[in-house]
Formats: C-alpha cells, structure tokens, sequence
C-alpha cells in the first residue's frame, strides 16, 4: 500500500518546512538566520554560517567538542536549538583569535601541546576560557576544597574537574591542565 492510498504524506509531500527566523550575534557579528526550528545551534555554525572550529564529536553533549560561549558561558551547542538564543552573543573558537593574533588560551594550548590529533581543541579552548570566567566569578566546584571562601583555588584537580565535560580521546589532558595553568600565571597546583 503506498502513501497516497494510506492518506500518509513526507515532510515534503505536506508542504515547505517550517522555518524560523533568529538574529543572534556570532562572533561579534550579528547574523539572521532562518532554520528549520529543530536545528541545533552547532549545525546553525557549522552547516549555515561555515564556521566549522567547532565539532560535532558525539552528537548528545558528552564530549565537549562543541563547547562555544553563550553571553559567556559554557554551552554544549549539539544540546541547545539555535532559535533559543535570539538575540545572544555566541563566541567560537574562531571568535577568540587568529593565528596572526591569537587569544591568551589558545596560545597556551600551542605552547604547552594542548592537543594531539586536534579534534577537541576548539572545544577545550572554548571551555577553558568559560571556566576560567568561572572561576574569577567565584563558583565553586565539586572540587572546591572550601566554597566558602572568598576566592577559589584553581589547583590541578580543580582544572580537572572544571574541564571533565571536555574529553580527549588522545588523552593530552596533563598539558592541557598545563595550557590552562600558564594563562594564570601558574598559581597554586
């Protein structure tokens, strides 16, 4: 029995998709998109505004390869529709720097081997950087030895936890811990 007999019809039998319209500002720059409402904010950057630093690693906010920032926070693009963000600042890894003018992070990430195969990299740089905004705004963590106090201490299991969200599966995660120390000009460890 064939559709036509069963009164069934495809998403394109029944008409156009939906479309919705987002104005959002990316990397600085605001952009308007209209997208299918189901589209996430990572294939909004990767497949509609070419912006491909950020990766798509598992698809369902495990790995952290899509980390960007929102308004400055972290955010797993793979989870979060891109209409829910009109109006926001979304910053990528390409919104940091440049290799002619590289952001403090992601020079870090180069001058301590941050990475090996690379994939992750946009992800962890993007996350450091939201972590580290963190940290200076005083959150504590699962880490935090005294979240009472004043300031929190940015030792190496503190970085580790902060930073579980992002996984690297070449496993470069003592210099990455190393990248993000010497940004903070080493601190206590």
């Amino acid at each position: 029995m064939s559709e036509a007999d069963t009164g069934a019809t495809g998403p394109n039998q029944a008409g156009s998709v939906p479309v919705s319209a987002v104005r959002l500002s990316v990397n600085h720059e605001v952009r308007e998109l209209e997208v299918d409402p189901r589209t996430t904010l990572l294939d909004a950057l990767r497949e509609h505004l070419h912006l491909s630093g950020t990766k798509k690693g598992c698809d369902h906010g495990q790995c952290g390869a899509c980390t960007v920032l929102v308004n400055g926070r972290r955010v797993n693009s793979c989870l979060s529709l891109v209409v829910m963000h009109e109006d926001d600042e979304v910053v990528t890894v390409e919104g940091l720097g440049d290799p002619e003018a590289m952001h403090p992070m992601q020079r870090a990430f180069v001058e301590n081997d941050g990475f090996q195969c690379g994939y992750c990299t946009p992800g962890q740089i993007c996350s450091a950087v939201g972590m580290l905004s963190e940290v200076e705004a005083g959150w504590p963590s699962h880490a935090t030895a005294d979240v009472a106090a004043p300031e929190v201490a940015l030792t190496d299991e503190e970085i580790r936890e902060r930073m579980s969200g992002n996984i690297c599966r070449c496993a470069a995660y003592p210099n990455i811990v190393a990248a993000i120390r010497s940004t903070t000009g080493g601190g206590p460890r």
